[in-house]
């Protein structure tokens, strides 16, 4: 009877610890809009952002936004997490400079969109960043950069500037480049014309900005399968996006770069590769307010590039679910595994800014994006692809 007892009991703990476990390794939901609290109860603050994963930890650097300005008060931050899930704060990896006005990146200016991305070479990790000069508004358009031996920092502020100056797109024929050379500025002083539109497409503003050098606002960065890394950013003051490579240090750029949709007004770019195919979700120019998501297609990475319908579908799709994308995240472990992130975006109040992430789909091999409640990363197990 003894024995039977002690029998049962270990049964019953085994079963108890199995379930502990089975419960400790099930996905938490990932839920869009909601608060996100880190390990201090705290919502994340990292807008406009992108993860690395590194060393099995995933790596989200973002803007930290203030409660009354999206101006940068404190700088760019790092949260790490095992699962996507529990975030932990890594503080401000790059944070402004508050002693020297002269700074480039003193409080009060803007910093957007900081990517990072790793370099297996130099073992260094490099951020860009989108930078605009304090009470300059939007007129510098710079891209700025920064390294660091860690993931979490600190990141050592290296410089910034326009992007490639003295350069054209490496595929601009002669012909194009003829046609560049008779653009007179003074001829189209009037925008938005239809005249005016077709002198955009025709490199009218890159021949503007030749000398020193091609605007950049939104920006993402990718890392191709060979090792080589390409800077994407909104360009010709938002109207036609560029491609440009990176050196092999990631640290600066070669030179070559392409433009995409010219006179298009595409912005925030997002960009992956499934099968062969590179793929880029952006959105248009409408300020703070949301609007359709576009989405590209390209063989190369240089083009050309097609566009499709808007990828998402489902009740507020027209407006990206009242987000604007940011960044697309390769799960690893987990074949053609994307999340697409978006930034639901709250100017009253810029701390208060939501997050969106939702798993990409493929219907007839061209990404989907439908809204979820919730969702958890082992849902991929169960999505048609």
């Amino acid at each position: 009877m003894k024995k039977t007892t002690l029998f049962v009991w270990a049964v019953c703990i085994c079963t108890l610890a199995l379930s502990a476990c089975t419960q400790q390794q099930e996905a938490k939901e990932i839920r869009p809009m909601e608060i996100w609290p880190d390990n201090a109860g705290v919502h994340v603050n990292a807008h406009g952002g992108g993860i690395l994963y590194h060393e099995g930890t995933y790596y989200w650097y973002g803007e930290n936004k203030s409660d009354t300005t999206s101006s940068a008060m404190v700088g760019i931050m790092c949260y790490s997490s095992p699962n996507l899930t529990d975030w932990k704060n890594e503080g401000a990896v790059l944070p402004v400079v508050t002693n020297d006005t002269t700074s480039e990146i003193t409080q009060g200016c803007i910093m957007e969109r900081p990517k990072v991305i790793y370099n297996e070479k130099t073992g260094k990790f490099v951020m860009w960043f989108h930078l605009e000069l304090k009470g300059k508004g939007y007129a510098a358009a710079r891209s700025a950069v920064a390294v660091a031996d860690r993931p979490t920092g600190p990141f050592k502020y290296l410089r910034s500037g326009r992007i490639n100056p003295g350069k054209l797109p490496f595929d601009m024929t002669d012909e194009q480049r003829a046609v560049l050379d008779t653009l007179d500025a003074g001829k189209y002083t009037e925008w938005w014309t239809p005249a005016w539109y077709d002198a955009i497409a025709k490199g009218l503003f890159v021949k503007r900005d030749l000398e020193g050098g091609q605007m950049a606002r939104d920006m993402q960065l990718f890392v191709d399968d060979d090792g080589k890394a390409y800077h994407i950013y909104s360009s010709e003051d938002n109207l036609t996006l560029h491609i440009a490579e990176l050196s092999d240090d990631y640290q600066s750029h070669t030179g070559k770069y392409t433009r995409i949709a010219p006179a298009g007004h595409n912005e925030a770019p997002a960009l992956f590769k499934k099968d062969g195919t590179y793929w880029m979700i952006t959105s248009g120019c409408t300020g703070w307010d949301p609007n359709e998501a576009r989405m590209f297609s390209a063989p190369s990475i240089w083009g050309p590039w097609t566009q499709h319908p808007n990828p998402c579908a489902g009740k507020d799709a027209e407006l990206t679910f009242h987000g604007q994308s940011t960044f697309v995240l390769p799960v690893p472990g987990k074949k053609d595994a994307f999340i697409f992130m978006a930034d639901n975006w709250r100017p009253k109040h810029p701390s208060d800014a939501r997050y969106i992430w939702l798993p990409i789909q493929f219907n007839e091999g061209k990404p989907v994006i439908q809204w979820r409640d919730s969702w958890t990363i082992n849902d991929f197990d169960h999505l048609l692809n």
